[in-house]
């Protein structure tokens, strides 16, 4: 392989990274393809961009997770998950997720589910669809339940 095709390599990765985020784990797979498999020159460019600051899982996670709790409205379980996915350790993941304010996030789940409650009227099961439904975006039971029983509880000023 010419030495001038990792030197490319590098400077268009740079050139991407500093326009967004990516992870080590996207930033290999676009450097090992970019490079025609070749893993050695592939962990030099990755190497390098991690040495210079472009790219930094912590940085990555913390962004990935503050962005998808508070306008997708994901849990930290879907959150966790996808950043697995990634390749990126534990440790970090947990660090990440201590940084989304779990106040907003909280408020992302309690109008979500009571968007979710007004199309389900009427329905005898709207119950066990809102925990389903709080489920699949990444919330756990132990989150879910409460918020689920204000919403579903009959109409307190009767």
């Amino acid at each position: 392989m010419e030495e001038g095709l990792k030197e490319r390599v590098l400077g268009k990765l740079q050139k991407l990274s500093s326009r967004a985020e990516d992870c080590t784990g996207d930033i290999r797979r676009k450097a090992l393809k970019a490079l025609e498999g070749d893993s050695e020159a592939a962990e030099w460019v990755v190497s390098r961009l991690v040495e210079e600051k472009y790219v930094d899982d912590l940085r990555y996670a913390s962004a990935f997770s503050r962005e998808k709790a508070s306008i997708q409205g994901w849990g930290p379980v879907k959150i966790r998950f996808q950043l697995r996915s990634k390749g990126i350790s534990d440790d970090v993941i947990s660090e990440a997720l201590g940084e989304v304010d779990s106040d907003r996030a909280s408020s992302r789940l309690e109008k979500l589910l009571a968007e979710k409650y007004r199309t389900l009227a009427g329905d005898p099961a709207a119950k066990l669809k809102l925990l389903k439904f709080g489920l699949t975006r990444g919330y756990d039971y132990d989150t879910l339940r409460p918020v689920v029983e204000e919403i579903v509880a009959p109409d307190k000023s009767n």
